[in-house]
């Protein structure tokens, strides 16, 4: 086990694994190993028992569930900077939902019993307490605003959300979203039809500009009017 130096540079980029402690940061790259995955195959579950916890160095994956009718709702999409499985982990539960790679991906395992051996570190178990707080947290506000909000100003809090890593929480915010209308609209729960009449209106406001496969954010100012 263990990652090479290459890998080890890539993840301290992200905001969860720079936030630890250099002897945490390099227990942690010492008993994790890479695991690569192809485009649109599963790195876990629904169900399945935990295996571990995961950080994504390249590639993307989304976090999705399927319901009995066939319909998807995705959860989030998860970048590099990602880490994700701590709630399993921690609590030994089945994985609450299904991990599926966008494009060729490479994420590191932690596996189970390094990350129990791992708890037992003061350090490491409170920045496990703060990354389990803040997916949290993101879940709270998702279902604040499926509940609160309307379509736009759900449409304008997802991008937002999207402009900085959707659950990577990283601290600048970048214009160019790499997501389609169909997954925005899988993502939102809403009918692609819709989504696209709303994203219409937004565009014309100048928030935004629709790009094949990606929205860019051409004012975050006008974008963040809408979040009312």
């Amino acid at each position: 086990m263990g990652l090479s130096a290459s890998v080890i540079d890539k993840i301290s980029s992200g905001p969860w694994f720079s936030s630890l402690p250099l002897a945490e940061q390099n227990n942690l790259a010492a008993n994790c190993t890479l695991v690569r995955i192809e485009v649109g195959k599963t790195l876990f579950r629904r169900g399945d028992p935990p295996d571990g916890f995961y950080g994504i160095v390249d590639g993307r994956l989304k976090a999705s569930n399927v319901g009995c009718d066939g319909k998807e709702a995705v959860l989030s999409i998860l970048e590099p900077g990602n880490w994700f499985g701590e709630m399993s982990a921690v609590t030994g539960w089945p994985y609450a939902h299904d991990v599926i790679a966008l494009e060729n991906a490479q994420v590191v395992r932690l596996p189970l019993e390094a990350f129990r051996s791992s708890m037992q570190n003061a350090a490491f178990a409170k920045s496990i307490a703060v990354l389990l707080a803040q997916h949290t947290g993101l879940l709270y506000q998702l279902l604040e605003e499926a509940t609160l909000y309307s379509t736009r100003a759900r449409i304008a809090r997802r991008l937002m959300h999207l402009a900085r890593g959707d659950a990577t929480l990283a601290a600048g915010d970048r214009s160019n979203i790499q997501v389609s209308q169909d997954m925005l609209a899988m993502m939102l729960g809403i009918s692609r039809q819709t989504l696209a009449l709303e994203l219409k209106e937004m565009a014309s406001q100048g928030a935004l500009a629709l790009r094949r496969g990606r929205v860019e954010i051409v004012s975050m100012e006008v974008l963040k009017s809408f979040d009312d």
